[in-house]
C-alpha cells in the first residue's frame, strides 16, 4: 500500500480549497486499507491506554465537513478499539437558551477532555464561522451587545472571531492539549450520491432531511467560508489537515495514520513507574493477599 505521511496533509501555508483533493488513491483494495485500519485503531488504544495513566496531557480531535462528509462513521472505525473510559465524544448542534445566554465558545470549553483522554468535537466551535457567516442573521439570537442588525457583521467582526479561536486553541494547547483539526473534504458530486442512497435505501431514510437541499444550494458560499477558516486558523499548535473524503475507508485510514504518527513523537507520554518503596514490597503484598 501506498505510503503517506502527515505533512502531506498538513494546511502550512494559504490554500484555495477548489485545489485540495478530494480523492486519494492508496494503491490498494479496500479490505486491505480496512485490515490495516484496524491495526492503527489498536495501536492508537494502547497510546490512550498509556496517555490515561500518564494523565498529563489530552486530546482534542475537532472534525469538520459538508452533510454526509462521514463523519460519524470515521469516529465509530478509528476509535472502536479504545476503552470507553478514555474518549468523550460531542456534537454540537443548535445552541440552547443556556448556552446562547454565554459567550460562543463557552459550551465548548465545557467539553474539553480532561488530561489522559480523547475528546472528539463532531462539528465544532467552527461552526460559529462557517453557519453563523452563511446565515448570519443566526448571530442576532446570541445577543451580543455590538450586533444589533446583520448589517453590523462586518469583515472585522469574523477577523475578531478566528483571532478568539486561535487565542483559544493556544491557551488548551499551552495547557497539554493536542490539537488535531480534519476538514473532511468532500465533493459535491459525491455528497449527490450519498444523498441519493438515503432516499434510495429504505434503511437510510431517517438520516435525510429536506434541509439538506436546502444547505447544498449554498454550497460555494460555504466552501468559500472554509477557505477563510482553514487559511485563518491552521496554527503549529492547531493544524488542519485536508482529508480527502469521497472515498470514506481511505479518509479513515489517512486520520488514524496522523494521529498515530503524531502521537508516537511524544516520547514522554509514558505509563507511570511505581514507588520504589512499595516496588521493593511486591513480595509482600502478594503473600497478604494469598494469605487471606
Amino acid at each position: 500500500m501506498k505510503s503517506i505521511s502527515t505533512d502531506e496533509f498538513r494546511i502550512s501555508a494559504p490554500i484555495k480549497i477548489n485545489e485540495l483533493t478530494t480523492k486519494y488513491n492508496l494503491e490498494e483494495e479496500e479490505k486491505v486499507i480496512e485490515k490495516k485500519m484496524n491495526k492503527l485503531s489498536k495501536k492508537l488504544a494502547d497510546i490512550q491506554n498509556t496517555m490515561y495513566a500518564h494523565g498529563k496531557y489530552s486530546v482534542l480531535m475537532c472534525i469538520q465537513g459538508m452533510d454526509t462528509a462521514g463523519k460519524d462513521s470515521l469516529i465509530r472505525e478509528v476509535f472502536k478499539e479504545f476503552n470507553v473510559r478514555g474518549i468523550e465524544a460531542h456534537s454540537f448542534k443548535k445552541p440552547t437558551d443556556l448556552e446562547l445566554k454565554h459567550d460562543y465558545l463557552w459550551r465548548h470549553y465545557l467539553a474539553l477532555p480532561a488530561r489522559g483522554k480523547f475528546g472528539i468535537f463532531n462539528r465544532t466551535h467552527y461552526e460559529n464561522v462557517l453557519v453563523t457567516r452563511v446565515h448570519p442573521n443566526y448571530l442576532l439570537y446570541e445577543n451580543m451587545p455590538d450586533i444589533q442588525s446583520v448589517e453590523d457583521v462586518t469583515y472585522d467582526f469574523w477577523q475578531r472571531r478566528f483571532q478568539e479561536i486561535n487565542n483559544f486553541e493556544k491557551h488548551i494547547a499551552d495547557n497539554g492539549t493536542i490539537i488535531f483539526k480534519f476538514f473532511l473534504n468532500l465533493s459535491k458530486d459525491e455528497q449527490k450520491n450519498r444523498l441519493l442512497r438515503r432516499l434510495n435505501k429504505p434503511d437510510k431514510n431517517w438520516k435525510f432531511e429536506a434541509g439538506d437541499l436546502k444547505e447544498r444550494k449554498l454550497w460555494d458560499k460555504y466552501q468559500d467560508c472554509y477557505e477563510d477558516a482553514l487559511n485563518n486558523t491552521s496554527k503549529d499548535h492547531a493544524p488542519w489537515f485536508n482529508i480527502p473524503a469521497d472515498d470514506k475507508p481511505t479518509a479513515r485510514y489517512i486520520v488514524a495514520k496522523i494521529l498515530y504518527d503524531t502521537l508516537r513523537e511524544y516520547k514522554d507520554i509514558v505509563e507511570p513507574v511505581m514507588p520504589n518503596d512499595e516496588k521493593e514490597n511486591i513480595e509482600l503484598y502478594k503473600s497478604q493477599l494469598e494469605n487471606e
